[in-house]
């Protein structure tokens, strides 16, 4: 049956019709082009770290460089949660479309000032400065950006098919990342090491500039979700959002904390850290750590979509929990193979290490869109999303390429991302085993935070639509 045949039977039904495909895929893409942005900054940043460090911070080595660029970041996720209590509940109050629009402008703008600023060499420890306070508000901005951008594609998404639409926002969190690295990678190349320093730095920032205009358009040109637009109309949307999610939903928010631990922990070091791993850590040389990320990279964007559908059918927890298993037992062989890829200069062997970390990161990268909306009613879910997803990303996200280049700095223990990736497996295998199974549950049924207590009826199944009972 088809998707407008559906929505005609939902109607005749009493029940509300689903949004056209047509603008499903508009809210999809213009949801989805946020996080592409903030993601292309993590990607410049990450792909650069000795040379930023150098430019800000006047640091006399790559290493010195690497760890006060990655530091910048650690401080900045810190007024993340800050963002998402503003951002959050307000996007709870006066709607997902106008509070997206406002963070893309702050975020893209942001990035795109950092390609103007002076150095150091300039203006001396002030760069660092404005550097710092710039990052800030990329990252007070950032933390209104990704549970508003999940919850308006959970919203606009058929329940049958969550799974797929959700996966395009994270498809788009590795397409940012990819052109963040592909810019770097390919004006290092073509300017070399010496111009990337003097000048070349500046041009993956200024980028963002266009990306956001771009996302901008994007996002105006849509109307508020059918869900949200819902409980507009029957005069449902809560007065005090933030009063009554800390009040209602506190158990649901620790469990998403715990489930997002696990995610950031493995995100921050494929995209953030990983590359100078292999370089200052493990030994490679050249641009080949970059290319090979690149590649493990295309390989998640092919997989990304087939484990959203995946998803559709056989449900959420089954890939989590075989993400989390995966995360157990396979980063120390991963991370021991990278480093004996670089004894032998074995690309084959660094590319089989990485695509170990990469295809658990995939599986949970491809539901979580889908799964953790699915934790909070109508009336709370923006909010609830964006407050334990930017307190998970500040303690455990921003600060992962800090405290693990720290750590195998002051240990000698070239095994400390592995351990860290497991530790963060072991911390969400909690909450995952408590997940209730959400796929092809609508979510207007979403009524009761206690999470331990949700369970899907017995007549739902991931192809149908049934909903969630109070309790």
């Amino acid at each position: 049956m088809t998707e407008e045949a559906l929505s005609a039977s939902n109607q005749e039904k009493g029940e509300p019709a689903e949004a056209p495909p047509e603008q499903i895929r508009k809210a999809v893409a213009g949801a989805a082009m946020g996080n592409c942005i903030e993601w292309y900054d993590f990607g410049v940043f990450g792909f650069m770290p000795a040379i930023l460090g150098q430019v800000f911070f006047n640091a006399s080595s790559t290493s010195e460089g690497a760890l006060a660029t990655f530091a910048v970041l650690a401080i900045t996720f810190i007024v993340r949660p800050f963002g998402s209590f503003v951002f959050g509940p307000l996007g709870d109050k006066i709607g997902r479309q106008k509070v997206l629009a406002l963070t893309i402008i702050l975020m893209s703008g942001s990035t795109f000032i950092i390609g103007l600023l002076p150095s150091y060499a300039t203006i001396g420890p002030a760069a660092a400065v404005l550097l710092i306070l710039l990052r800030t508000i990329q990252g007070f901005s950032a933390g209104g950006e990704y549970g508003g951008a999940a919850t308006f594609i959970a919203e606009y998404a058929p329940a049958r098919r969550r799974g797929f639409w959700g996966s395009w926002l994270e498809f788009g969190t590795l397409v940012g990342f990819a052109m963040g690295a592909g810019f770097v990678t390919i004006f290092t190349v073509v300017l070399g090491d010496d111009a990337m320093r003097e000048w070349g730095w500046r041009l993956p920032f200024l980028i963002a500039g266009p990306l956001g205009i771009v996302g901008l358009y994007l996002r105006n040109k849509l109307e508020d979700t059918p869900l949200f637009q819902e409980i507009e109309k029957k005069d449902q949307v809560e007065k005090s959002p933030l009063k009554a999610l800390l009040k209602k939903h506190w158990t649901s928010i620790l469990h998403l904390i715990g489930i997002v631990v696990m995610l950031n922990v493995a995100d921050y070091i494929v995209i953030t850290y990983l590359e100078t791993y292999l370089k200052d850590v493990v030994g490679f040389s050249g641009h080949t750590p970059l290319l090979i990320i690149l590649a493990t990279i295309a390989l998640m964007l092919i997989l990304i979509v087939p484990v959203g559908i995946l998803s559709d059918k056989i449900g959420r927890k089954p890939i989590l929990i075989a993400s989390c298993a995966s995360f157990l037992v396979l980063p120390i062989p991963a991370f021991s193979l990278m480093g004996a890829a670089a004894d032998d200069r074995n690309a084959w062997q660094l590319m089989l290490g990485l695509v170990m970390i990469a295809v658990p990161l995939v599986l949970i990268l491809a539901v979580l869109a889908a799964t953790l909306p699915a934790m909070f009613p109508t009336q709370e879910r923006y909010g609830g999303f964006s407050i334990g997803y930017s307190v998970s990303t500040a303690l455990f996200g921003g600060t992962a390429s800090y405290v693990i280049g720290s750590l195998v700095t002051s240990t000698g223990d070239n095994l400390w991302p592995a351990y860290y990736l497991m530790g963060a497996a072991a911390i969400a295998a909690i909450p995952i085993l408590l997940l209730p199974e959400t796929a092809g549950v609508s979510l207007r049924g979403i009524v009761n935070s206690r999470i331990a207590r949700r369970r899907k009826p017995e007549s739902a199944t991931p192809g149908g639509a049934s909903e969630l009972p109070a309790s």
